[in-house]
């Protein structure tokens, strides 16, 4: 089966991202939308508009029946689900394929086994794939995970087997902590993902996180190197770079050879990212999860690799083998990306919908942003804050941080608040410049450096 049409059931950046990649591969793209994205630019570049509900996500973009059915009417051949929402439930994968059309993206089969954070922790030790310690398997009481605890040590993390996002997750330093904690994560990870199942994986300290981008057609599987997203706030990404900094050669190698084990021994399909702990004193890295999807972060490595990941996922749901050997894939220079939210970062990161009354965009050749808006558009209140992503590429790090820093005033969001300062401090930041950084960097930053910049702010 070839593909003649998309549908893409999603909405903001990723759907205004796909549309672009479907269409420079000739084909019709249809965008489904809510009530409150009647006039959004996903809606407004697509060929067709299917409307498929409410607001609520549960009864739009979390609808598989209404999904299914705006499909089956407009014609679609397959359905791209983008990132979040649908996009790694494999009820959804199946019932795309059940109603005769291509879902972009693995089996039912693989997002149910990597989906499963504990599986997916089992088929990496079975591939070789070095793992966090931890339990083998699920977690029955708070009592069995202070007994693995105290195996393995303190401080450790209750996570959640369904679960991503930074949701379902506790750290747990002592004991006595256990029964609350375990209550809390499992009725948080019950009402996040509809399962309550957790386990344990031992913290570990001052890590950095760094995964690698995948692609396989079911036969063949290659790496697009890797990416580091170590810069988070509350387990989120806020800055992702490509490829990650001060990665010895060697340890280079031995990850992305694992990820691609991993992907071979699921017989993977699509795009996706297997993701990382890096201890960088010892070198040493331990598998996090898989996410069986497109990433928000994709575009730094379509920047580093000139491989548009996209479309590769496009014509492989077409049937097409790999477009791209190992051997042809090569790091030329560097990227990073920045998450610009519709968030006050001087006031707690607080959400920040309404109309955008000015857009100026940089225009550089290396620069790209990747974004919902257009002049006069009234974000809404319902989704999550994310406005679009400042990609900026340099032969060097220290050349990409110079360009980003340039891209940052240049770009102009006029009529709500952004993280836009956020990010023009971090690309300015000493401890950021020489890669000191880890995975609650971030928070202590905000706590001392931005908090301090904000009190300038009140002063002046």
């Amino acid at each position: 089966m070839t593909i003649g049409s998309v549908l893409i059931a999603n909405r903001g950046e990723i759907a205004v991202r796909i549309n672009s990649a479907a269409k420079a591969l000739g084909l019709r793209t249809i965008q489904v939308h809510s009530t409150a994205d009647t006039d959004s630019l996903a809606v407004r570049l697509a060929d067709e508009a299917v409307p498929i509900g409410p607001p609520a996500a549960k009864k739009s973009y979390l609808n598989i029946p209404a999904i299914i059915e705006a499909a089956k009417t407009a014609g679609a051949d397959a359905v791209h689900p983008g990132y979040g929402f649908l996009a790694e439930n494999a009820d959804f994968a199946d019932a795309v394929v059940a109603a005769g059309m291509r879902f972009v993206g693995p089996s039912g089969t693989a997002i149910r086994l990597l989906g499963d954070k504990v599986a997916a922790r089992e088929a990496a030790r079975k591939a070789g794939v070095p793992t966090v310690p931890g339990s083998d398997g699920r977690i029955s009481s708070a009592a069995d995970a202070a007994n693995i605890a105290d195996e393995i040590g303190f401080p450790v993390m209750i996570k959640a087997a369904a679960g991503g996002g930074g949701r379902g997750i506790r750290i747990i330093k002592e004991r006595s902590e256990f029964e609350r904690q375990f209550l809390q994560a499992a009725a948080e990870a019950e009402a996040a993902f509809g399962d309550g199942g957790l386990y344990v994986e031992k913290v570990i300290e001052r890590a950095r996180h760094v995964e690698v981008q995948i692609l396989g057609d079911g036969k063949n599987f290659v790496h697009c190197f890797e990416r580091e997203c170590s810069l988070q706030r509350r387990r989120q990404k806020v800055w992702e770079e490509a490829p990650a900094f001060r990665l010895p050669p060697e340890v280079r190698d031995r990850l992305c050879a694992s990820a691609v084990e991993l992907a071979r021994s699921v017989g993977y399909v699509g795009a996706g990212t297997v993701e990382y702990l890096y201890d960088e004193d010892a070198q040493a890295f331990y598998f996090i999860e898989v996410n069986t999807r497109i990433q928000v972060e994709h575009p730094v490595t379509e920047m580093i690799t000139g491989i548009d990941l996209v479309q590769e996922m496009l014509k492989i749901a077409g049937g097409a083998p790999l477009s791209v050997r190992q051997e042809d894939i090569a790091i030329s220079g560097h990227a990073i990306e920045c998450r610009i939210n519709a968030e006050d970062p001087f006031k707690d990161f607080q959400p920040w919908p309404g109309k955008v009354e000015g857009l100026t965009v940089p225009e550089a050749a290396h620069v790209r942003f990747d974004t919902l808006l257009y002049e006069g558009y009234t974000v809404p209140p319902f989704y999550d804050s994310l406005l679009g992503k400042l990609i900026v590429h340099g032969e060097t790090r220290e050349q990409c941080l110079s360009r980003l820093g340039e891209a940052l005033g240049e770009l102009e969001i006029r009529g709500i608040p952004t993280t836009v300062p956020l990010h023009t401090a971090l690309a300015a930041d000493p401890d950021v410049a020489s890669g000191r950084i880890h995975t609650r960097f971030l928070e202590g930053w905000l706590e001392t450096r931005f908090a301090a910049r904000d009190s300038e702010k009140e002063v002046a």
